[in-house]
């Protein structure tokens, strides 16, 4: 019997002998590939700038950091994400508040940031669930109200459009990070990115990157440079960057896949799911479906090959931050979607014979 997971990555040949060239190389880190990488996401997204990372924690860190988050500052995210959304936050010593979800959409609600703000806000994190952005226009509107810097959390949702935009062109935000793990769109293995459109905030990234070194000033030669602050090991190797720029070529087909198998499952299965608002164009990394007996069909579906998923725990219920103060049914929106949710198979090598198989086994136990 054939298996299926919740997701898997779309490996060919372009992409191997990409590799290869890079092992074969001069470089295998810190060299042209990571820059070219870098570019090609620009070119992509509209950003003026992009700084290739290890992955989309660190990717957090670091534009957590570059907005001068610390001690005694609080930063918005939402609780339906993974937990580097918030974790970020701590790291760089500030507190986490949470703003409840759209039910619908399973994004951070935009009235509901506005109800968590307070004079500590410094910093709002919204999350693009499964792919889908969410009202960024309302949500940069909130922040300049308040005074407040935007990093979107986009790791599931490199491809998507929101209105006229792609997505990580910041054009309603400060910085944009996205992930590269196996399972998202496009991978590079493990590996993140951060775009922004100001060379401040770039220039702040590429020194927290590595180590907080700099290499101008007064200490400028071919082989000095000045450390200025704390910074990190946070690079992105040549040999990732080669198999980032080889999938970069097949997004706008993964995405194309994508979509269509969302719309296969909306048309076959006839039961609750997440819904895609009009102002977006969605590159679907999840398709959660919403049922009454979550628990029984994960433990059934694995019996007949179908390795779903659940996205995810809230956040706001992990023990670390019920020790900081939060508690069961303070954000009943993302409680009551998480008894529910969970995800079905989406990923473009699936084809359509595979969509018949998943459908007819998931029929049998729904």
């Amino acid at each position: 019997m054939k298996t299926y997971n919740y997701g898997k990555q779309s490996i060919n040949f372009s992409d191997i002998w990409q590799v290869v060239k890079v092992l074969r190389s001069d470089f295998l880190t810190c060299g042209p590939m990571v820059s070219e990488f870098e570019q090609a996401i620009c070119d992509y997204t509209g950003a003026k700038y992009c700084v290739a990372v290890s992955n989309a924690t660190a990717g957090l860190h670091l534009a957590a950091l570059a907005c001068g988050l610390k001690a005694g500052d609080e930063a918005i995210t939402t609780p339906i994400t993974f937990l580097s959304s918030a974790n970020c936050i701590r790291f760089a010593g500030a507190d986490v508040k949470f703003a409840d979800i759209e039910p619908d959409t399973a994004n951070i609600n935009p009235d509901e940031i506005e109800k968590q703000i307070t004079s500590r806000t410094k910093v709002l994190i919204p999350v693009h669930f499964a792919g889908q952005s969410c009202d960024m226009e309302k949500i940069s509107r909130i922040a300049k109200e308040h005074g407040l810097m935007v990093i979107e959390d986009a790791a599931h949702a490199i491809g998507s459009d929101y209105k006229d935009t792609k997505v990580g062109s910041c054009k309603y935000s400060d910085m944009t990070v996205f992930s590269f793990h196996p399972v998202k769109t496009i991978t590079t293995g493990e590996g993140g990115a951060v775009t922004t459109n100001s060379e401040e905030l770039y220039n702040k990234l590429l020194a927290l990157r590595a180590h907080g070194m700099h290499k101008d000033g007064e200490m400028r030669s071919d082989w000095r440079y000045e450390m200025r602050e704390l910074g990190y090991n946070y690079r992105l190797t040549d040999i990732q960057a080669a198999l980032g720029v080889s999938q970069l070529k097949r997004l706008d087909k993964f995405k194309k896949r994508r979509r269509e198998i969302v719309d296969f499952y909306n048309k076959s299965l006839g039961i609750q799911h997440l819904v895609e608002k009009e102002f977006s164009n969605a590159c679907f990394h999840l398709y959660p479906i919403l049922v009454e007996n979550r628990a029984e069909l994960y433990h059934r579906a694995k019996k007949i090959g179908l390795n779903l998923q659940v996205h995810y725990i809230p956040v706001h219920t992990q023990p670390y931050y019920r020790s900081l103060g939060y508690k069961q049914g303070d954000f009943p929106m993302a409680e009551e979607y998480y008894k529910k949710c969970i995800s079905l198979p989406l990923y473009p090598d699936l084809k359509n014979k595979d969509l018949e198989e998943i459908v007819r086994r998931l029929k049998e136990i729904l």
